[in-house]
């Protein structure tokens, strides 16, 4: 297998952010009460992590080798402006899906798995290929990751469970 095939399936499945790393649970656990917000929002964050990984690695390359101390707080802008990017055009062809993500859409500038996607690939200096294809792998766990919690809490609705069990304690 070759090594951008190795890192996305790696990064998908087996290192999960969400999965296997905890990263990313505020998404998991708040907007995961129906399967297609889930999914819409797993989307999102996927866009925002791709350009998170584009802009890091610009960032890193050109800019950051002489200035190493500010690497997290140009992340940080970078990813901010990466939500207001998928924000504003959320908004302009989807109000239905803006209005349904809510809060969250704008809680995605602190998500930290996208934070934790720019410092990994900074940390494991990965080419812009691999930036790149770490971005879909990790979105895409993500995105799979929160319709997985929503099928779950949707089956639990509809389960017969004692009242004292119900909620996210059950999950």
């Amino acid at each position: 297998m070759s090594n951008l095939a190795w890192i996305f399936v790696s990064t998908l499945l087996v290192s999960n952010f969400t999965l296997a790393m905890f990263l990313g649970l505020c998404p998991f656990f708040g907007v995961t009460s129906k399967i297609e917000t889930a999914w819409r929002l797993g989307v999102a964050n996927t866009f925002v992590m791709l350009l998170a990984a584009l802009g890091a690695w610009t960032l890193n390359t050109y800019v950051l080798t002489q200035v190493p101390f500010l690497r997290t707080i140009a992340f940080i802008v970078v990813i901010a402006s990466g939500v207001q990017i998928v924000e504003m055009a959320i908004k302009k062809f989807s109000p239905v899906l803006f209005r349904q993500l809510g809060i969250f859409l704008p809680l995605i500038t602190t998500n930290c798995a996208i934070l934790g996607l720019a410092l990994f690939q900074t940390a494991r200096q990965y080419t812009l290929a691999e930036s790149i294809v770490f971005a879909l792998g990790g979105g895409m766990g993500l995105t799979l990751a929160l319709p997985l919690m929503a099928s779950i809490r949707e089956r639990m609705d509809v389960a017969d469970v004692p009242a004292v069990a119900r909620g996210m304690g059950l999950v």
